[in-house]
């Protein structure tokens, strides 16, 4: 089984882990993870077969318009979800929109991406639930 890969772009913060990249590992997906625009462009570039970027709509070094538009550059098909505050500015460039507080959307979003892998996946979680109980 492949499961698919995202680059997870998301401001650090001191002492904590991206809670995006904690909901999209729980759903079984592999993550790779850049703290700043210019660090996600550099490992976008050295990693362009990714399955789809979720970024951060308001990161503080670039501006989501103009890092959504360098991924497109090196990779014109990638998908791009860009993830906003209610209300918040749009990011023509990206694909998709999730509100950051709607977690559940953004898995949905992103197995749409990959649909059979992401069966599979949920396959492969049932066996082993059945294979604890018995």
């Amino acid at each position: 089984m492949t499961r698919p890969c995202f680059l997870v772009v998301d401001r650090e913060f001191p002492g904590s882990i991206s809670t995006r990249k904690l909901v999209l590992e729980t759903a079984k997906f592999n993550v790779l993870t850049a703290y700043s625009g210019v660090e996600a462009l550099e490992t976008f570039r050295r990693f362009p077969a990714v399955d789809g970027i979720v970024m951060d709509g308001e990161m503080d070094d670039v501006s989501a318009e103009e890092l959504a538009s360098s991924f497109k550059q090196v990779q014109p098909s990638v998908p791009i979800i860009v993830i906003c505050a209610p209300g918040g500015p749009a990011c023509p460039m990206a694909d998709f929109r999730v509100e950051s507080f709607q977690p559940g959307r953004l898995l949905d979003t992103l197995r749409g991406l990959r649909p059979k892998e992401s069966e599979q996946i949920e396959k492969r979680d049932e066996e082993l639930s059945r294979e604890k109980l018995t």
